[in-house]
This record gives structure tokens, sequence and C-alpha cells, in this order.
């Protein structure tokens, strides 16, 4: 197979696609404030001038441009000012918004890190960013209250441990997914993290994929849960096993949710390892010369697949990309497990135990971060693992420790067993940060499944319980058992407070559907526990034998899901 390459081929005239700002068919000039920004300075660029001119100026000499835009190829967003509430966030221009603070996010790579690495990371949260630091479903460790004068020190101190905050935010590759137990566990299809790392090396910031139409999610993982969620990816690697017994990876594209979930679509070919680095760059390639740039909230992969079909994507990538077929590939198997978040004991094919555990809805302080680098080394061999479900996992712990790290996580609030309410609930960054956020998450969500741990202790199945701050669906409301979408409400007094707009019922794998919602049914931040308790009261009371909750909601009557 040769290596992909830009297209070469004079422009069509896909009258469907006309105007739509695709490169591949001549639009290069840009079309909105968005792209006139990249075609003025590459997002890849900025991180000079942090280091030769904003890291001496502050915040105030920040280039506008850069600020709003460019500083996202370097994984830093400004965050939200303290005290303005919700109902404002439509309402005040982002200046009026942000703080002179930064979120920052590390790209961790398959959530691969080494005790030195999560040390390092420990150590700026709490030097930098006020002791607060959070795990995302990302797989990523994302800091609140960044100085720009802090951001060289803090760059210095990650590259001395072989990481970057390089496009983990921007119109580029993101942070990579890959099964946390990838390469321990027995029954996995394949170990991506060789594949995943050969792609991160060669094109992580590489100014051929430096200017993306937007995000661009990459799943690579041979797990025979589906943990990285490809359904909802952009690009994902899906580990099987073709008829004549080779492993390799299932092509799927399109996946996404925000205001209009799609999921992704098999390409239907089959990928050998060695052809994955090229494949993915010829995907990406196709998203970048062909998706769509006029409109910024129609710049996603999925509404490129939505138009072409997996059929012409597949055409397109072997004519013009690889300049060779792939052949024909099975589908993955289903997942063999509802719970995709690596929690408990499991036994790894060496003989030692991978050790999963529950955080506080991703909340974690950076003192309790390097406090896991410590146990990692004192318990097991210094390997930790972050989830797709904002949990952690040490991996290498010897059968006769593994009790005794259960108890040492425990006097932390790190649970390896805990109730299905604890294990289920994520939550975004919510009001506290974001700029975009209507609603409080974070704090919110901890509260709900403590109360409902008082008020349901004989709850016995799985269910997940997404917290939201908008619609943009960073905690994923839209696939969960129960989805919280963050809105303004009005309470029994006719006022707007702060609330939620309810999904139920959404799930993944084996007929995978997005929740179900009722028209005007919101409920108050308030009520939220109320809520949830009597729905599911309502599913113990009626319940088939091994029902899950998702195939309740599919079949109830509205009024009992009310």
């Amino acid at each position: 197979m040769t290596t992909p390459r830009t297209s070469t081929r004079p422009p069509r005239r896909d009258t469907q696609q006309r105007g739509q700002g695709q490169w591949a068919l001549g639009y290069r000039e840009p079309l909105n404030p968005n792209e006139r920004m990249k075609k003025d300075s590459d997002g890849l660029e900025v991180r000079q001038r942090v280091l030769d001119i904003y890291a001496k100026t502050g915040f105030d000499g920040i280039d506008a441009g850069d600020l709003r835009g460019r500083f996202r190829w370097m994984g830093l967003y400004t965050q939200r000012a303290q005290g303005i509430p919700g109902g404002k966030t439509a309402v005040l221009e982002p200046e009026e918004l942000e703080d002179s603070y930064f979120m920052m996010r590390v790209r961790t790579d398959g959530g691969a890190l080494t005790s030195a690495q999560l040390r390092t990371l420990g150590g700026i949260s709490t030097e930098f960013g006020r002791d607060v630091a959070d795990v995302t479903d990302r797989q990523n460790i994302q800091y609140h209250w960044i100085r720009v004068e802090d951001v060289p020190e803090i760059w210095r101190r990650l590259d001395a441990v072989g990481m970057t905050t390089t496009e983990a935010c921007g119109d580029t590759p993101r942070g990579m997914l890959n099964c946390p137990l990838a390469g321990v566990l027995a029954d996995e299809v394949l170990d991506a993290s060789g594949v995943m790392a050969e792609t991160v090396a060669r094109y992580i910031g590489d100014p051929a994929f430096s200017n993306l139409p937007r995000k661009w999610k990459t799943s690579m993982s041979g797990c025979v849960d589906h943990c990285t969620e490809p359904e909802i990816d952009d690009v994902s690697f899906v580990g099987v096993v073709n008829e004549d017994g080779e492993a390799g990876y299932d092509l799927w594209v399109g996946g996404g949710l925000s205001t209009n979930p799609m999921f992704a679509q098999r390409i239907g070919v089959f990928v050998r390892p060695d052809q994955v680095t090229d494949v993915w760059v010829a995907a990406t390639s196709i998203f970048r010369d062909y998706g769509y740039r006029r409109q910024r909230n129609r710049a996603r992969v999925k509404f490129l697949m939505a138009d072409w079909g997996p059929e012409k994507f597949r055409q397109v990538m072997q004519d013009e990309y690889l300049h060779a077929e792939l052949p024909d590939g099975p589908a993955a198997a289903p997942p063999k497990h509802d719970q995709r978040d690596h929690v408990g004991v499991a036994k790894q094919k060496d003989g030692a135990n991978a050790v999963g555990f529950a955080l506080r809805t991703g909340r974690i302080s950076g003192t309790v971060l390097t406090r896991i680098a410590d146990l990692a080394d004192q318990y097991a061999a210094g390997r930790i693992r972050t989830t797709t479900q904002q949990k952690m996992v040490i991996l290498d712990v010897p059968d006769e420790r593994v009790e005794d790290l259960v108890a040492a996580l425990a006097e932390h609030d790190l649970l390896v067993r805990p109730s299905a309410f604890r294990r289920g609930t994520m939550a975004c960054t919510g009001l506290e940060f974001c700029k975009l956020a209507i609603v409080e998450t974070k704090q919110h969500a901890q509260d709900l499944y403590a109360e409902l741990e008082k008020r349901l202790p004989e709850f016995d199945v799985p269910i997940g319980i997404n917290v939201n701050g908008c619609p943009n669906s960073c905690a994923r409301f839209q696939t969960a058992d129960i989805g919280f979408k963050g809105s303004m409400v009005r309470d029994a007094n006719g006022e707007m407070v702060e609330g939620f707009q309810v999904h139920l019922g959404g799930h993944l794998g084996v007929e995978a559907t997005f929740g179900r919602k009722f028209r005007g049914h919101k409920v108050t931040k308030a009520e939220t526990a109320d809520y949830c308790e009597r729905v599911l009261r309502g599913f113990l009371d009626r319940r088939e034998p091994g029902e899950s909750f998702a195939a309740y909601v599919e079949r109830a009557d509205e009024e009992w899901l009310l």
C-alpha cells in the first residue's frame, strides 16, 4: 500500500455539496470567522507566541484570535468567570463570560500513564491549578485556574515525562482512545497500543492535519467490550477477526453527538494492523479535503457521511488516497458486556490483576493523583490507565496485594466496588468553569448519586446517569439510561431556574439507540433525585426477568416515565 497523500485530481462538480466550503471542490476561500482565523495563522504557530510573548505580557496582552481560537491547538480554553448564572450564557459576549484563567487539557492517548507521568500531572494541578483536576471521558487530564504566565513551565514539566497539550483541543486530531487494559486482558481481539503510538508519533503536531473543518475524534481498540465507544467517534478501528482467523480492524466513520447525534457507519473493510496508520491518514485527509467548512454547525464528518454513505466514502478513500483496494471485512462482534468502564478487579493474562476504581464523576485533586501514583508503585508496577467513563485503573497488581490496594484507595474515596449509582454517573465540566454551560453539573451529579444510594439501596442493576450542562453532550446524555441536558426551566413559582431536559433509555452496543425524550418534559435541578427515584422504582416494580433499564424504557408507557 502506498503512503496516503492529498488528492491531486481536478475538483469535482458535485452539485449536492457545491458551496459547502470543501477544499477538494475548489472552495479555498474562508467562509466563516473560524476558517479565516485558521488561514491567517496555523493554530500550531501559537505555541511560540505563548513562550515568547504572552507568558511575559500576561492575559491582557493576548491577541483575540489567539485567545479564543488558536490557543485551543495547545489545549487551552479560557474558563468561565465565577458567579455568572446559566441564564446569561447565551446573552453575554465571550469576553464578558471569560475569566483571565484557562482550562488546560493534557493528551493522554489511550489513557496510558506511568507513575512518573501521573505524579507530574498531580504536581502541576497542585502547584498551578488550585489542586483541581478532571479525568475526562476522552481519557484526558484537564486542569482549571491555569495562568498563561505559568504555561511554559507546565509544558517543560510535561515534556520532561513525554507528555504534551498539543492538539488536545482545536480543529485537529484530538486525543485518541484505546482500551485501558490493552495488552493485558486475555480475551482482547488484539492490542492496538502499537498502531496508536505510531499514528500519534507521526501525525500529531503535523501541519498537514492541523486545519481540519472541526474536531476529529479517533479510537483504536481491540477491547471485547467496545469500551472506547466507537459508535460515537468520528473514526474508529474496532478489533475483529476475519474468516481466515486473522486479527485486524473493522473501520467505522461518522459518529458524533451534540445537537445532531448520529451513530458511526461501517465502511465494510478489513484493515490489517500494518495498514492502520495509512488508513487513518486517508480517512483524516478525506475529512480535511471534503469536510464541510461553510457552516460551523455542519462541519463534523458525520454530516459528510450522512450525505455520502459508506460506499462512497470507501471508494474515495481507496481511489484518491490509498490508491489501493482494501478487502471486504466482517462486522466486529457485539460487545461482550454492557458495562464498559473496567471498574472492579479483572484478571490479566499474566496472572496479575487490573484494579479499576470510580472517582467522583471524574473530579479529583492533584494531591490524590499524586497519591494514586504512589499506590501504583507501592502495590503494583507503576502503570495507571484512565477510562472513557471518567474512571481509573491500576495494572499489574499481584493477587496478594489486591485487597490491600482496594482498602488504600477507599481511604481517598476511590471505590473499586462502588454502588450502581456511583459507578454509573458521569458529568461534564458544567457551569463552574465552562463558558457554554447553563447548569452546574459536577457537584450536582455527586449529590444525586449519593441521594439515590440512600433512597434505593436495593437497586441491583447497572444504570448510567449522565449529567450535561448544555446541549453539546460532552457527558453523552443521549446514550445514557438517564440523560440530563442542562437548560433553564420554570419552577412551581414560575421562576426561571437551573434544570434539565430528560432523555431516557439511550444505549450503545447491540441495537444502539439514542435516549427517548418527551415533548416539553423537563425537571428542575432540585427535582432530579425525586424524578430518578420515581422512574427507577417503576422499573423495579414492572421489569421482566433479566430486563435492562433501556429495554424497559423502550416498551414503557409514557406515563411511567414522566
